[in-house]
């Protein structure tokens, strides 16, 4: 059995479009202000939950990063492009630009549902299909990366704060950010 992990950079103020900038707005670029070292890597700490999952995108991140990705040389890329990737889209994109790339057939939602019995399923990005599976509480797990940046404008995670049901399990830093996990509580017993 394994989970749906949304992984997400966002600010202290909640906002979560836009961390590198190239959506051009005024508030954008907010995750790189601290280098590359702030980004990279398993900042998200999913280890072996990343290479023996699958990730998700929507068409937008799939694309952004499957421009960036295959060319990449560090210590991550080999995960990276290694890892099975599926992408939610209603246009189609050429899956041949990332290595291990498909698109999902049918419905996203009904594709996770069946997904997370095989296996964790990680979501990078993609608000859209984030805010569908919250929807339909397919979500078992945030790990965020926090900035100490206030971005003041953007879209947002959360429009209330964390979701009833879920709670903070882990905190710790992540460089110049701190990474904070929040898990669907269980009923089991609080640490």
């Amino acid at each position: 059995m394994g989970d749906v992990i949304v992984i997400q950079f966002v600010t202290l103020d909640g906002v979560v479009s836009d961390p590198d900038g190239r959506g051009g707005t005024a508030y954008g670029g907010w995750a790189f202000r601290y280098g590359p070292g702030a980004v990279g890597g398993d900042k998200f700490r999913l280890g072996t939950r990343l290479e023996k999952g699958v990730q998700l995108y929507g068409r937008r991140t799939w694309e952004h990063f499957a421009r960036l990705w295959p060319g990449r040389d560090d210590d991550y890329a080999p995960l990276m492009n290694a890892v099975p990737k599926r992408v939610a889209t209603r246009t189609g994109v050429d899956t041949g630009a990332w290595s291990n790339s498909a698109v999902i057939e049918g419905d996203p939602l009904d594709w996770a549902r069946t997904e997370r019995g095989h296996r964790d399923v990680v979501v990078i990005g993609s608000l859209s299909l984030v805010r569908a599976l919250a929807a339909a509480d397919l979500i078992d797990e945030y790990r965020l990366i926090t900035f100490p940046v206030v971005a003041g404008a953007g879209d947002r995670l959360f429009a209330t704060g964390v979701p009833a049901g879920f709670r903070f399990t882990e905190v710790g830093s992540a460089g110049a950010a701190a990474l904070t996990v929040v898990r669907r509580d269980r009923g089991e017993a609080a640490d």
